[in-house]
């Protein structure tokens, strides 16, 4: 079976190739520019760029399974292609923003949903994982906090369960080589809720160094994002940490009952990430 993973820059391909290497499946990592790709031996390497159908054909021949990271904007293209492929099952990289009050007005959730819907109506199986935070979002704050040691947030009370992306990819993982784990969603979370201001006092913890968070408004933090992320982006993020406030988030256990171990705690993240937080 030829398992094809989209997006294979990414850190949660990056950790799910080789595993999927080990249990002796074909991988095909695909990505706009693959070769940029580092990869294990015996991994083929295609160019998939999800903004150009014309990509599409060529990366699906032979596949049966595929990793998708979500990108509505030719979806019903990339089904197409797939179907005509003979691929069997599809696993999503939603996001669990879908299941947010405000799923209809958020950005994020808009993008992540509009691809659920295809795969919905499609007649291929599909599985989707939806992630909350990952733990990598952390390193956001890496540049500040090597430079200045202090983290500005519009929300230091902000709640999250970031979730280390190892997990994600073992989930993914198991729903591509388990058969009965397919056809369903899974809200993927961290083993805790913590705030943003909990999280930089673990980092300050893993790299040895004091960290200050800096209160800042949602106005400002908005305009020091505004050369990473689109404003829409920015606004469903603001949305979401202003609603999370205080208030913790929801932790499940989808992780261990996936991978049969518990979720990787953010602390244990942030040790294993301690350098880039370091001068």
């Amino acid at each position: 079976m030829t398992v094809l993973i989209t997006g294979s820059r990414g850190k949660v391909a990056t950790t799910l190739i080789p595993l999927l290497r080990e249990r002796g499946l074909s991988v095909r990592a695909a990505s706009a520019s693959p070769d940029k790709l580092t990869l294990p031996d015996g991994v083929d390497r295609v160019v998939c760029d999800l903004d150009e159908p014309a990509t599409f054909p060529a990366a699906l021949a032979g596949v049966k399974s595929v990793f998708l990271y979500a990108n509505p904007k030719h979806i019903e293209a990339f089904l197409a292609a797939a179907k005509a492929a003979g691929v069997q099952h599809i696993v999503l990289l939603s996001s669990s923003s879908v299941l947010q009050p405000d799923a209809d007005t958020n950005a994020i959730a808009a993008m992540h949903s509009g691809v659920e819907r295809a795969l919905e109506t499609s007649a291929i199986e599909s599985t989707f994982l939806r992630p909350g935070a990952f733990a990598g979002n952390a390193l956001g704050w890496s540049w500040a906090i090597k430079s200045t040691s202090t983290v500005d947030l519009p929300y230091p009370e902000a709640q999250s369960s970031p979730i280390h992306e190892a997990d994600i990819a073992e989930a993914a993982l198991a729903v591509l080589t388990t058969p009965e784990l397919r056809g369903r969603a899974y809200h993927l979370t961290g083993p805790a809720s913590h705030s943003a201001a909990e999280q930089v006092a673990a980092l300050a913890e893993a790299a040895g160094r004091p960290i200050t968070v800096n209160t800042v408004t949602g106005e400002a933090w908005k305009e020091s994002m505004a050369e990473y992320i689109p404003p829409s982006v920015a606004d469903s993020l603001l949305s979401y940490f202003a609603a999370s406030e205080g208030r913790p988030d929801t932790v499940t256990t989808a992780v261990e009952e996936l991978t049969g171990h518990p979720a990787r705690t953010f602390a244990a993240w942030a040790g294993e990430n301690a350098d880039a937080f370091r001068p």
